[in-house]
């Protein structure tokens, strides 16, 4: 058990995951929290192998996966665990689920994905899945204009399956990601209010 607040966004490509981190982080803030917000891959060494082979070309299934267990663990044992064990908010922009969404399109096992990563990963206490359909999302990624393999609509169809299975895990909720930044914003203030009153009362 450890002191703080774990927070997990996640979601297909163009569900607005990374403002909606920040967001979240400066609603602590406000209310007098200290907050460590991250994503993953990160920017450590792995991290930055990973991001690279967006222009080297994409690893094999089984190598990338590698990397990504690589990165998360040097990201849990230096910066996750010591901030939840200060007692701070986390609150990360993707995490392993991501991964078995994304390797689970690939081809992998995803439930072989989650057990290599709980082995060392902490589960978080609060995850949310942020819903939109694919149609929407490549709209939203092409004006981005950062359009490619891991966002083509098959892909992201197998994806956000794997996603919305994971919305009957009892600390997950799936939250619709259409509508203005603020209404999505307030739905995820709302759930997590929701989540530690009922934490609370238990």
């Amino acid at each position: 058990m450890h002191k703080g607040l774990f927070i997990v966004i996640e979601g297909i490509d163009g569900t607005g995951k990374s403002t909606q981190a920040k967001r979240l982080g400066e609603w602590f803030v406000s209310q007098s929290r200290e907050v460590v917000t991250s994503r993953e891959p990160t920017e450590g060494p792995w991290g930055k192998k990973i991001r690279s082979t967006g222009e080297t070309g994409r690893l094999s299934p089984e190598e990338e996966l590698e990397y990504f267990l690589r990165d998360r663990r040097q990201h849990v044992e230096e910066l996750i665990e010591p901030a939840l064990s200060a007692g701070k908010v986390v609150i990360l922009d993707r995490y392993y689920f991501s991964t078995m969404a994304y390797q689970g399109a690939r081809g992998m096992d995803p439930q072989e994905i989650r057990r290599l990563n709980e082995e060392f990963a902490p589960i978080p206490d609060i995850l949310l899945i942020l819903d939109l359909d694919v149609e929407e999302a490549i709209k939203r990624i092409g004006v981005r204009g950062e359009t490619n393999e891991f966002e083509q609509r098959e892909g992201l169809e197998r994806c956000r399956d794997i996603f919305l299975s994971l919305g009957s895990e009892p600390y997950a909720k799936v939250l619709p990601a259409d509508g203005t930044v603020d209404e999505i914003s307030q739905r995820i203030q709302d759930t997590v209010t929701a989540r530690l009153s009922y934490c609370r009362k238990r």
